[in-house]
């Protein structure tokens, strides 16, 4: 399953973006499927992610409550609705998948197979 990234840009703190993550292949429905992020000199860290069926979702402390993701699997996608942007947000974002299909629990050291990232930008 190849992934790809889209939805990034330039917006001003307190707006909004969604990014969207389309995935190759039949077999995009059974991977968790996380969103990652690097900022200049930092190391990746996850961001959100939702298992295969949608039924369980993860957030990263800084953006609870800003930060929505979701899927539709009948469109190879998973989304990532970012509102109340904040500066410390600026960052490429990669989605990736989990190297386990149909797990249950959320494990982002296994998440890999990133596609190309997009970048988002939040000016203060």
């Amino acid at each position: 399953v190849q992934l790809q990234a889209s939805g990034g840009g330039l917006v001003q703190a307190g707006g909004s973006l969604r990014l969207s993550c389309v995935g190759s292949g039949s077999a995009f429905s059974s991977y968790t499927i996380g969103w990652f992020r690097q900022a200049p000199g930092k190391e990746r860290e996850v961001v959100a992610a939702i298992t295969w069926g949608g039924g369980t979702t993860y957030y990263a402390d800084s953006v609870k409550g800003r930060f929505t993701i979701s899927r539709t699997n009948a469109k190879n996608s998973v989304y990532l609705q970012m509102n109340s942007l904040k500066p410390d947000d600026t960052a490429v974002y990669y989605c990736g998948r989990d190297s386990q299909r149909l797990s249950s629990h959320i494990q982002p050291s296994r998440f890999g197979s990133w596609g190309q990232g997009t970048q988002v930008t939040v000016s203060s």
